[in-house]
């Protein structure tokens, strides 16, 4: 590679110094087509999972390189399945379209409007119809046992895995529905609204645990012979089960105040995942769809100092770091989807350039096009060591208070490597929000 492809030579501020600006150029490749993705794919064929982030919920550019750098995996190094950061009942319900399982005469977009749950533009958008099509098409030419999977990994769902949870009892164990009913009729002065029941639990210390959990253990005691026969909607019906028996724990402690929600949530998305590659195959391969602040390792940032953990960290710690890779976005500037608070509609949103002094700041004045940055196990140097910014934006963005959006990170610990884009546009969503039906609470440490 040579350096004049880059703006190296020309850097002027002194906050990039040449020691950094040097490692910089040695890591990074441009980025313009597919084969320049041909670094990671390699790197891919060793690992179990390859987690995928995105500095934003709201950019074109993430999501269709994303798509695209999964597509290679798919084809070239056998992953069979992807988890998101998506609710387990909407998510199945993409799995099994993608999979020519239901929906033969359902197109992508009537499929991805069955998303209702604030923010539906992070899956009810242009590029996410576009790789789902291309999966069910790549999946249609294979026996059903070669099929790629789509699975949503979250634990918001708490009503509709309930109601899931219930409608599969009564179809295959009857004499269970009982325990279900129970635990229905305890959430259901709540008006299907989680954060009502959480908020009452802190008024009156009576609480839907027990039956949540009694019903987990009917679900588990008539679903786990036939999981072992390989009955996908048995595997379904305990995932929601253990949705709803998460969820309850998770927004009884949200709010409380308690930053333990978060680790709920990632510890909850964690054990989905091993669930998954148990009941696929445990030799599978599998792809990870988050943000970065669930995919980069959270002991390379200042969520370790308040005990957070998150699942790049987890993932790294169970199945071990050279079995994992974890590959971050960042951008410059541009535009992003995105809403001025919790439950509103969404809108364009205008991300100016970035701080002076963080690790994009740098990546901008050495760079100044898009890469491929990809971090060895040697020792690392000057940048990658250092602790600077990092922008992540979530549903939620305010320009105006840009500086909150930063997070202390070391770049060489977080990620095993970084895309890079100098200037990236907005997402392209199917349809609108609606009315806020209910407050949505932010569940993520500051600064996410």
């Amino acid at each position: 590679m040579e350096n004049n492809q880059y703006r190296g030579s020309r850097m002027t501020d002194v906050t990039v110094n040449p020691a950094v600006t040097a490692e910089i150029l040695a890591l990074a490749h441009p980025l313009s087509g597919l084969r320049d993705l041909d670094g990671l794919v390699r790197r891919s064929a060793a690992c179990e999972l390859v987690a995928i982030g995105e500095a934003s919920h709201g950019t074109h550019e993430y999501y269709t390189w994303r798509s695209r750098l999964s597509i290679r995996l798919i084809e070239e190094q056998g992953y069979s399945w992807i988890g998101v950061e998506g609710d387990w009942p909407d998510c199945w319900r993409i799995n099994r379209w993608v999979k020519g399982q239901s929906g033969l005469d359902v197109g992508v977009h009537a499929l991805l409007a069955g998303f209702e749950r604030w923010p539906t533009w992070m899956w009810a958008n242009e590029e996410v119809a576009g790789f789902l099509d291309w999966l069910r098409g790549w999946n249609m030419e294979r026996p059903l046992a070669e099929r790629v999977g789509f699975y949503g990994l979250d634990v918001y769902s708490l009503w509709d895995s309930l109601r899931e949870t219930i409608g599969w009892l009564e179809e295959r164990a009857p004499e269970a529905v009982p325990a279900a009913k129970r635990a229905w009729r305890c959430f259901q002065p709540h008006h299907e609204d989680p954060h009502e029941y959480a908020w009452n639990t802190r008024l009156v210390p009576e609480t839907c645990e027990t039956d949540v959990v009694a019903l987990l253990e009917e679900v588990r005691k008539h679903a786990l012979a036939a999981i072992d026969h390989h009955d996908d909607d048995a595997f379904g019906a305990l995932q929601n089960a253990e949705v709803a028996a998460n969820a309850e724990h998770y927004y009884r402690t949200m709010v409380s105040g308690s930053r333990d929600s978060w680790n709920i949530r990632d510890h909850h998305m964690v054990d989905t995942i091993e669930r998954l590659r148990q009941h696929l195959d445990p030799a599978s391969k599998g792809i990870i769809w988050e943000h970065n602040s669930h995919i980069g390792d959270a002991r390379a940032t200042d969520m370790a100092r308040t005990g957070l953990v998150n699942v790049g960290q987890l993932i790294r710690e169970r199945y071990g770091a050279d079995r994992v890779l974890l590959v971050g976005f960042a951008g410059y500037g541009g535009t992003v989807v995105a809403a001025d608070d919790w439950g509103s509609r969404e809108q364009v949103v205008r991300v100016p350039e970035a701080r002076t002094g963080s690790h994009e700041y740098l990546l901008h004045h050495c760079l100044g096009v898009p890469a491929v940055l990809e971090f060895g196990r040697d020792r690392p140097g000057p940048w990658l060591s250092r602790r600077l910014g990092h922008r992540a934006i979530g549903v939620v963005y305010s320009p105006e208070n840009e500086h909150a959006n930063y997070v202390p990170t070391v770049m060489g610990a977080r990620y095993d490597a970084l895309i890079w884009l100098e200037h990236t546009g907005a997402l392209r969503p199917l349809h609108h929000e609606g009315p806020p039906v209910g407050p949505e609470f932010e569940t993520e440490p500051s600064g996410f």
